[in-house]
C-alpha cells in the first residue's frame, strides 16, 4: 500500500487548496485536510485501485467539513480570523495580494453551494460530472451553481457579463 500513501502525498496540495476554498480560514482548512487525510488513512481498504484517487478524497474532505460545521454548530463555538495581520511588515508583491485577497473574498463571499461548484469545477480543474458526483447532486444542479458562482463573481469583482 505504499503507492496509495504515495499518491495521497502527491494530491496534498490540491486537498489544502479545496480545504482552503470549504474553510473559508488557514486555520479550519488545515484542521479540515488533517482530518480528511485521517479518514483517508484509516479507510484505505474502502478505496479501490484504479479509480480517481482526487474525487475519493475531495468527496471525504467534503463530507468532513459538513460534520465539523454541524458539530460548531451544535457547541455554538467562535473563533478568530487567523488572517488577521498574517501579511504585515512582509515586501514586495503587494499588489499581487491585494488580487488574490479580492478573489479570495469574492470566492469566500459565495453560498456555500456554490462555492463548492466552483473550487471544485475552476480551481481545482475537475470536470462536470466528478464534481456532480463529489457534491453528489445532479449533474443539471452543479451547472446551475457554477454559472450562477461564476456571475456573483464576476459582479463582485466588477467584470461584465
Amino acid at each position: 500500500m505504499a503507492a496509495f500513501e504515495d499518491d495521497l502525498l502527491a494530491l496534498l496540495p490540491r486537498l489544502r487548496r479545496f480545504a482552503r476554498a470549504l474553510a473559508r480560514n488557514p486555520a479550519d482548512a488545515d484542521d479540515l485536510c488533517q482530518m480528511a487525510l485521517e479518514k483517508a488513512l484509516l479507510g484505505k481498504a474502502s478505496w479501490q485501485p484504479g479509480t480517481r484517487m482526487d474525487s475519493w478524497m475531495y468527496r471525504i474532505m467534503r463530507n468532513s467539513w459538513i460534520d465539523m460545521a454541524r458539530s460548531r454548530q451544535r457547541a455554538g463555538q467562535t473563533f478568530l480570523d487567523a488572517d488577521a495581520g498574517a501579511d504585515i511588515g512582509v515586501d514586495g508583491g503587494a499588489e499581487a495580494r491585494i488580487a488574490l485577497s479580492e478573489v479570495d473574498a469574492a470566492l469566500h463571499a459565495l453560498p456555500d453551494e456554490q462555492r463548492e461548484a466552483v473550487a471544485l469545477v475552476l480551481v481545482e480543474g475537475l470536470a462536470y460530472k466528478e464534481a456532480a458526483e463529489v457534491l453528489d447532486v445532479p449533474m443539471g444542479t452543479l451547472t446551475s451553481r457554477l454559472v450562477r458562482g461564476r456571475q456573483a463573481l464576476m459582479a463582485r469583482l466588477g467584470e461584465t457579463l
